[in-house]
């Protein structure tokens, strides 16, 4: 499916930028699959979060997958790019750079506690500079402070080569094609990739690979989806060789993971 892009004036909306008075600013889009908002960049924080649906997000060299249990908090003048991997419900959360619950110019993986959610949804509904906007604005700087930070992100490249390889290999995570099968496909050979990889993303094909499996797997997860579908679908062997690996990289088992946002 074609992407679309969304035009420029939906995404700087007038009269949405946060001030020290009203810190915390609402943005609600209700968006198709393959929606794009085009790379931009603003002058406070953000926090993009979607109330149903997927949506990638990338910021520099990294992108993020981003489920509804699950939001992407993004630094004042990042420039940051949004797909709707389908039909999603997007809140962007616009925080004033002096009220930012995070220092640093680095983005966070958050998790959505049901607190936050229903914070935002409280906020969707308020009066426009009304006492009631102002509490659930505090409320929600105090709940974005406390939330967890995941490691869930995918580096990506600045070779354009290898680049489109892990375009392609983002859409189509299941992929069983080698390094040497891509190679024909980019226009390098397999041991210049390699080389590549390496450099530009500190480790080999098959650990890029890995990452954008699990970065895939949590909105398939967050779903429903039962453990054996999943690694059937990201291409792994067995539900028992996903559930290891992923293990390895979050330290517990998915269900375990998981379950921090359900409870």
């Amino acid at each position: 499916m074609a992407i679309q892009p969304v035009t420029h004036t939906r995404l700087h909306l007038p009269g949405t930028a946060p001030t020290a008075e009203r810190p915390v600013r609402l943005v609600a889009r209700d968006l198709d699959a393959a929606e794009l908002l085009a790379a931009h960049r603003h002058a406070w924080g953000q926090v993009t979060y979607a109330l149903d649906g997927v949506v990638r997000v990338t910021v520099g060299n990294t992108s993020w997958i981003v489920p509804p249990q699950r939001a992407i908090w993004i630094p004042a003048q990042a420039q940051h790019e949004v797909v709707t991997l389908e039909k999603a419900r997007l809140r962007a959360l616009y925080v004033q750079a002096g009220a930012a619950p995070f220092q640093g110019e680095q983005c966070e993986v958050l998790d959505v506690t049901p607190l936050l959610r229903e914070l935002v949804v409280a906020l969707s509904q308020a009066d426009a500079g009304a006492p009631r906007e102002a509490m659930l604005s505090a409320l929600i700087l105090d709940e974005l402070a406390r939330s967890a930070t995941l490691p869930i992100c995918v580096a990506l490249p600045e070779d354009k080569r290898l680049r489109s390889l892990c375009e392609m290999l983002i859409a189509k995570p299941a992929s069983p094609l080698t390094l040497e099968d891509w190679a024909g496909r980019v226009g390098a050979s397999g041991r210049t990739l390699a080389r590549l990889f390496e450099r530009e993303l500190g480790m080999s094909f098959s650990q890029w690979r890995q990452q954008v499996r699990l970065a895939h797997a949590a909105p398939l997860i967050a779903r429903g989806m039962p453990l054996s579908r999943v690694a059937a679908e990201l291409g792994y062997a067995s539900q028992s060789a996903f559930s290891a690996m992923f293990k390895k990289t979050f330290g517990q088992s998915p269900t375990a993971f998981f379950a921090r946002v359900e409870s």
